[in-house]
């Protein structure tokens, strides 16, 4: 269910009675209310091919007939994440496996807030409405969107919609990529790696797979917006050649020095159009990867966010 004067996702709710206790209004100071006892998020999917996934908010919502995205209340308890998948999985037909977040986007109304989840569509697939809060959805490419936005074009976006869009697609713009020095990483903390390193790396793999799931801060980052799944390339050497990634972590054996293998990983990810960040504290290394274009954080930086 859509949010009440969110700013992305707008409307009231259909003429029937709560299904949920997130299924309120709240009222802020001056009158303004907003659906949503617990907040309200909504899934802003991109697919490189087709553009962004938008929802024709249906007649009797707040300012229907415009567009807007899937989402709404959320439960108590619940994530942005989840809740935002699980509403455009009943209004859209977005399934969870076929997307991977990007960034979230929250505006904070201090009684209430919303939460704008950018994910990438992985697999293309084809939506569909699952309720009454659509008259239709369909896949609009940028350029559609810049025009709506400037007041052309044959949608008519929400007013809502029109205030935060702007910033978030220039916060897409962003491609943050971490690159990590693993074997530095592995040994900044004396706690027996040595006498494991293949186990160590495998545990600092699925830590960093941890991380990228539930989002790294933005402010962090040094980019806009409140949480970002970065892309991640880990660089290993030595004994811990051979480990695998997963879905969210890239794994590089170094086939010589590590130093160099993290230098090209580094390379690579700019060419690719990414913000790299190399993490590692080795001093000749961070000089080296500098002068390519990355910026630099410490081991310190990346354990913190870990524990």
């Amino acid at each position: 269910m859509h949010t009440g004067h969110s700013p992305l996702a707008a409307s009231g709710p259909p003429p029937r009675g709560p299904r949920n206790a997130g299924d309120a209004w709240v009222t802020a100071s001056d009158g303004t209310r907003y659906w949503g006892r617990f907040g309200a998020a909504g899934i802003l999917a991109f697919d490189t091919e087709r553009g962004f996934l938008m929802q024709h908010r249906a007649a009797w919502s707040h300012h229907g007939g415009t567009w807007g995205i899937p989402g709404g209340a959320l439960h108590q308890g619940e994530s942005a994440l989840v809740g935002a998948l699980r509403e455009a999985y009943e209004e859209a037909g977005v399934v969870a496996d076929d997307v991977a977040p990007r960034l979230t986007w929250v505006v904070d109304r201090e009684v209430w807030r919303y939460t704008t989840i950018v994910v990438d569509v992985l697999r293309p697939f084809e939506p569909h409405a699952g309720d009454a809060e659509s008259i239709e959805l369909a896949w609009v490419p940028p350029v559609e969107v810049d025009e709506a936005l400037a007041g052309a074009g044959a949608r008519e976006l929400h007013p809502a919609v029109a205030a935060s869009l702007p910033a978030i697609m220039e916060a897409m713009r962003q491609r943050p990529h971490l690159v990590v020095d693993v074997a530095n990483v592995v040994g900044s903390v004396p706690d027996g790696w040595w006498k494991d390193r293949r186990g160590a790396t495998e545990r600092a793999i699925a830590g960093v797979d941890s991380l990228v799931a539930r989002g790294v801060p933005a402010s962090a980052l040094g980019l806009a917006g409140h949480t970002w799944h970065p892309r991640v390339t880990m660089v290993c050497e030595g004994a811990a050649r051979g480990c695998v990634g997963t879905d969210r972590v890239a794994v590089v054996d170094a086939p010589g020095q590590g130093d160099d293998a993290v230098v090209e990983a580094a390379r690579r990810a700019r060419d690719g159009g990414g913000d790299v960040t190399v993490v590692t504290s080795d001093r000749g290394l961070a000089s080296r990867v500098s002068e390519a274009g990355a910026a630099v954080k410490p081991t310190s930086w990346l354990r913190a966010m870990l524990q």
